[in-house]
């Protein structure tokens, strides 16, 4: 008879305890069910002509050498800005930027997912003023573009993309400038492309709100349904301050199409497509740290052909039921650092796509999510390569999957240099899952060809998990089957009653090298065939 040990689950709570009385919440702050039209299997956008130089057309631009305004004028004490913007803005000198002043500190709580209600957005001030120079430093070098001396209102109402835009053009052609959109108003900005390449060291400081219009009616014709704010080429760019990134993606959600309209989960026809809420696309030197981003149509955050990205200190909240809300999306990304984040969302918490390497996630909390997603890969029978990821010091909690690997059959490439770490489940289904036969419908038909998945490693994975489904389930290609499966101190009980489901292994090869809870007896030992040579030529 099989002993459960019960001191995991209260080391699990232990671990839990640790990080929310740590600084992630004081100093900041499917079974997979993505339609057919989700980003990952889109082809990548590329934006329309933008210009490789950082000089904005003229129609748009302020002066060309804009001459910083003394901050002793820029004071709380100051008069109302004038309702429209003076023909060429000039930034406020203000002093160095200092992101402690502006951290948000989020609750850790889910948001009822039962339901989509969602706290209203911040209400602008009445009567904008200039932003209070208590946050600055009269002995500060870098200059401050404030929106609202470009033309922005602020009121939750007026469309202010192009007062932002201009900002964004004025600070861009500025060594170390802030754009700052100012805590209390609220600026309706509609599908916007923000390119590059800039003067280095440009901070978009968000500490008001930006907020996409309301739904698919409010969303103009002309503009791109796959997307919201696009960074392009905005290279050194750090997006950052006490902010939200507002998505209104309720209405999106509802449209027909999406998995949750039709009777028993099916979609019903209809266009599908949903915006993105932010995406960098082909940009380096990255940083993302402190926002809150919550309710966006598609994908939060996508990070595609980027490389030395930074994140941290991000809260993501949207319900449950939303569909294809990923929270952060890697592609074709390398050197990638993912930290001391909160992601309660309705899709992956994480996901990570084809040509990513080089990624470490530590210290996230997931919840009611889809868990931390390797793939999909090798859809349309794709090739795709993944290497040196690390996921480290991270909670599941109620959601759908714990650590995940997911292929379509069909397709080519690798998936090595994996490991899980120091991770602890609260009600998981899937807490380890791979699946070489993951498919969204019931016609997938059998192909022989796989992404080959060797050398991934599990170590210290504890807690409960749902026992709908088994807590190890190791579902691996008839033809290219899994290598070099690790595992050790896995200690995994069910979250309510006695009865253990068994672990599945289909054609997976490794070993255990401690005992396990459950015990993993149906792992097969030695190198299969298929692999035995070299997995040098698979990438």
């Amino acid at each position: 008879m099989l002993v459960l040990h019960r001191f995991s689950p209260i080391l699990c709570i232990l671990f839990l305890f640790h990080v929310f009385s740590s600084d992630l919440v004081q100093g900041r702050v499917h079974h997979h069910s993505k339609h057919r039209n989700s980003y990952v299997e889109a082809s990548i956008f590329e934006p329309q002509s933008p210009s490789p130089s950082p000089s904005p057309s003229p129609s748009m631009s302020p002066s060309p050498s804009p001459s910083p305004v003394n901050s002793s004028s820029y004071n709380s004490s100051s008069p109302s800005p004038s309702p429209s913007p003076s023909p060429s803005p000039s930034p406020v000198k203000s002093s160095p930027y200092n992101s402690s002043l502006h951290s948000p500190t989020p609750s850790p709580s889910p948001v009822n997912s039962s339901s989509y209600s969602f706290s209203p957005s911040p209400s602008p001030s009445p009567s904008p003023s200039p932003a209070n120079s208590g946050s600055y430093n009269s002995s500060s070098s870098l200059d401050v573009f404030d929106v609202r001396y470009f033309g922005a209102k602020g009121d939750a109402i007026t469309d202010d993309t192009e007062a932002l835009k201009k900002a964004w053009a004025a600070a861009c052609l500025v060594e170390m400038a802030i754009l700052l959109a100012p805590a209390g108003f609220t600026f309706m900005i509609q599908s916007t492309i923000f390119a590059g390449p800039c003067q280095p060291g440009l901070i978009f400081q968000v500490d008001g709100t930006l907020m996409a219009p309301d739904g698919p009616d409010s969303w103009p014709k002309n503009n791109s349904r796959r997307q919201w704010l696009v960074f392009f080429r905005a290279d050194g760019l750090s997006l950052k301050g006490g902010g939200l990134i507002e998505g209104k993606g309720e209405k999106w959600w509802n449209l027909p199409c999406k998995p949750h309209r039709g009777v028993n989960g099916s979609t019903l026809p209809g266009p599908c497509d949903s915006p993105v809420a932010i995406r960098f696309f082909k940009s380096s030197n990255l940083t993302m740290k402190g926002l809150k981003l919550q309710n966006s149509p598609q994908f939060h955050i996508i990070f595609d052909s980027c490389r030395e990205v930074f994140v941290d200190s991000i809260f993501i909240t949207t319900p449950a039921l939303s569909p294809n809300t990923d929270g952060i999306h890697l592609e074709n990304t390398e050197s990638v650092r993912i930290y001391n984040s909160i992601i309660f969302n309705g899709d992956d918490c994480i996901s990570i796509g084809a040509g990513c390497m080089n990624v470490d996630i530590q210290n996230v909390t997931c919840g009611h999510s889809h868990g931390i997603s390797i793939g999909s890969l090798g859809n349309h029978n794709s090739h795709a390569c993944i290497s040196d990821v690390r996921v480290r010091n991270t909670v599941i909690r109620n959601s759908d999957n714990g650590v995940r690997i997911k292929t379509w059959q069909g397709g080519a490439g690798l998936v090595t240099g994996v490991s899980f770490k120091d991770i602890c489940m609260d009600n998981v289904r899937n807490p380890i899952i791979i699946d070489q036969y993951y498919c969204l419908s019931k016609d997938c038909r059998n192909q022989t060809s796989a992404v080959a998945i060797s050398g991934i490693s599990y170590s210290r994975i504890q807690g409960t998990y749902d026992i709908r489904s088994p807590a190890v389930h190791l579902a691996c290609s008839d033809t290219v089957p899994c290598a070099n499966i690790s595992l050790a101190e896995i200690e995994l009980i069910p979250f309510k009653g006695e009865r253990i489901a068994a672990p599945f292994c289909w054609n997976a090869f490794g070993g255990s090298q401690t005992l396990t809870t459950p015990p993993v007896f149906c792992l097969q030992e030695g190198v299969p065939k298929a692999i035995a040579e070299t997995t040098d030529d698979y990438c």
